[in-house]
């Protein structure tokens, strides 16, 4: 075996494989560079998503005439020159990869002017082969502009999500980077269309309303705790703005954006101390660390870091959190610091209640851990008995067991709404002539939760709200996919603000919505008006169902089919299902047992809980000793 020197404009692709990842990573690295060079204002144009075109604008000090070609060289930087620099970096680049890894990979053309120089010079680059230096006319700072990314890399381009997506990933890179240096003004630009925009300020929650809006502005708390070591420093989100993803959490250390599950782990448990809710709490958070402390130097994009002391850190930032949320929460409570004072290490109402407080949420987590855990150990018997091939009874839609169809009751109106109504089968498209068991007698309702029923010697116990589920979503998914979605249109429409990252992830998905019966319509910059809903919802809450939705597609990734899209909202919708601790009159168990009859798999919710358990006569008798 043989060995070889890379050339190096292989070893530069190679390199720019861990650097460049995608176009969102382009701009990550000249942006942290115009940072680096002290700009005050930094403007981002995108074409495509920026495959096509990317360009980075800025004031900064620029780069010196001479130094121009230096800058495309592997390895070169301004911000270290010696291995002991590593373990005192204070910028945000330092490797000196990104340059060649972006030429390597790319048609990039740079010009730059400082302000000591009369002149500029420009450079251009393709495939890290210079094609021209020349000195030209332009303004104090650099502008760089990436054409035709991953041109000569054409597997890595097949990697590429769609422009939208990638847009949505450079909208969300520069919201964290602007999060991070609030003092500098960040304007982004997609195919000619104003995106991302936030202004120069002292005041770190004005940049939080130019990019998550001012609903959660208005929900977030501060916290701040510092030692000899550290301090740490920034906003919680409470359990208004909680949401199905992670997508609203930053971490930065020494203004650095950075994935830290440590970090993250200490934000939630604190979180979760006092708010017991199953979703993400949106945060923002700094951690200043002498650089000594920590290592930045572990991966090419510098996302990732180490700490020396992972305790120290894990505790500081729990302690700031949860003290933050729990002087919150006592302010909501109307507890004063006399209070304190005068009843303190004393048994008193305030005392009580707090205690009550916090004791109830872990009751509530234990209570929760203990019935998921049942829920995954519970067997539900198998209906191993012969398929029914009746026909449906063509006088079910008259009688019920007897009973008049007549006289419905305002409650059951309220519990199945316009899709139960008593007096009409179920819509066909949504149903077999084959049931899938046997018709029952109903013999009453359990703890206002399960349904009692029975035939042929064996007795069904229903989950009334899973059952209930499962109808409404596979007749809101049939409905879906026949172009058939009823919607009902709202009095007052919805009006919602949605971040940047969120806006192009809705267009992204736009046409799925419309297919789902939502009818929405853009309502100026980067907010939308919801008009008309799915009349299958009910009644929802129609700002946090959509969030959720989109949270969920978000999370889905690209790849995904449109039918599994469709699946994951008709699995949401089921929230207008009948819940537990409703009583039902006979009627009702009636008409929801023979609907749930007749739907193609009425053995499951949508979540995958059995919604019928079987028991037969002879384990009946078993349990009471009645036979061997």
């Amino acid at each position: 075996m043989r060995i070889n020197i890379l050339e190096v404009e292989t070893s530069n692709k190679i390199a720019a494989g861990e650097v460049v990842e995608r176009p969102s990573s382009v701009v990550k690295e000249l942006v942290e560079n115009s940072i680096d060079a002290g700009a005050k204002n930094i403007t981002v144009e995108i074409f495509e998503g920026g495959q096509k075109n990317i360009k980075v604008i800025d004031d900064g000090d620029g780069i010196h005439i001479d130094d121009i070609e230096k800058a495309f060289l592997p390895h070169a930087t301004s911000k270290i020159k010696y291995v002991e620099d590593i373990y005192n970096i204070h910028t945000l680049g330092f490797r000196g990869e990104a340059l060649p890894s972006i030429a390597s990979v790319s048609k990039t053309i740079l010009k730059s002017r400082t302000k000591e120089s009369t002149i500029g010079k420009e450079i251009s680059q393709s495939s890290g082969d210079i094609l021209y230096v020349k000195e030209i006319g332009c303004n104090v700072g650099t502008t760089i502009e990436v054409v035709d990314l991953f041109f000569n890399v054409p597997a890595r381009q097949k990697f590429l999500k769609s422009p939208q997506r990638e847009a949505a990933l450079i909208s969300d890179i520069l919201g964290r980077l602007a999060l991070a240096n609030n003092e500098i003004s960040f304007k982004l630009l997609s195919n000619d269309k104003k995106g991302l925009s936030t202004y120069s300020s002292t005041n770190l929650c004005d940049t939080i309303r130019y990019i998550y809006g001012k609903e959660v502005v208005g929900n977030i708390t501060s916290f701040e705790k510092f030692n000899d070591i550290m301090s740490v420093h920034g906003y919680i989100g409470n359990a208004e703005i909680s949401r199905g993803s992670r997508n609203r959490q930053s971490i930065f250390v020494n203004k650095r954006y950075v994935k830290s599950s440590l970090i993250t782990a200490a934000v939630e448990r604190a979180f979760k101390s006092f708010l017991t809710i199953n979703k993400f709490p949106f945060f923002v958070i700094f951690l200043d660390i002498f650089p000594e402390y920590i290592d930045v130097n572990v991966h090419p994009q510098k996302t990732e870091i180490k700490f020396q002391e992972d305790k120290a850190v894990f505790k500081i930032v729990f302690d700031a959190v949860h003290t933050a949320i729990g002087d919150s929460l006592r302010g909501n409570f109307n507890v004063t610091e006399e209070d304190n004072e005068n009843y303190s290490g004393k048994e008193t109402p305030n005392n009580t209640l707090r205690s009550e407080i916090y004791d109830f949420n872990r009751i509530v987590i234990d209570e929760r851990d203990k019935a998921e855990l049942e829920k995954h150990v519970q067997i539900p018997l198998d209906f191993n008995y012969k398929t029914i091939n009746n026909d449906r009874d063509d006088s079910y839609s008259e009688t019920i067991n007897g009973l008049p169809n007549q006289g419905v009751t305002e409650n059951i109106k309220e519990n199945y709404g316009i899709k139960y109504d008593m007096g009409q089968d179920p819509p066909v498209n949504e149903i077999s002539n084959i049931s899938k068991f046997p018709q029952l007698r109903i013999i009453g309702q359990f703890n206002k939760t399960y349904i009692l029923g029975e035939a042929y010697n064996e007795l069904y116990l229903i989950d009334q709200h899973a059952a209930h589920e499962k109808i409404l979503f596979e007749k809101y998914k049939s409905e879906i996919i026949n172009s058939e979605v009823l919607a009902q249109i709202l009095l007052t429409p919805t009006v919602i603000e949605l971040s940047s990252d969120d806006y192009e992830h809705y267009i992204e998905n736009e046409e799925v919505f419309k297919n789902s019966g939502f009818d929405i319509i853009e309502f100026g910059e980067n907010t939308i008006s919801i008009k008309e809903v799915p009349i299958i919802l009910g009644k929802p809450d129609i700002k946090n169902l959509f969030n959720e939705i989109l949270d969920n597609l978000k999370n889905m990734g690209t790849g995904k089919t449109i039918e599994i899209k469709y699946h994951r909202i008709a699995t949401l919708a089921c929230k207008a299902a009948v819940k537990a601790n409703n009583q039902l009159s006979e009627i009702e168990m009636n008409k929801l047992i023979n609907d749930l009859r007749y739907i193609d798999e009425p053995f499951t919710c949508p979540h995958g809980r059995p919604t019928i358990i079987k028991v037969t006569l002879n384990e009946l008798e078993k349990r009471f000793k009645r036979i061997q």
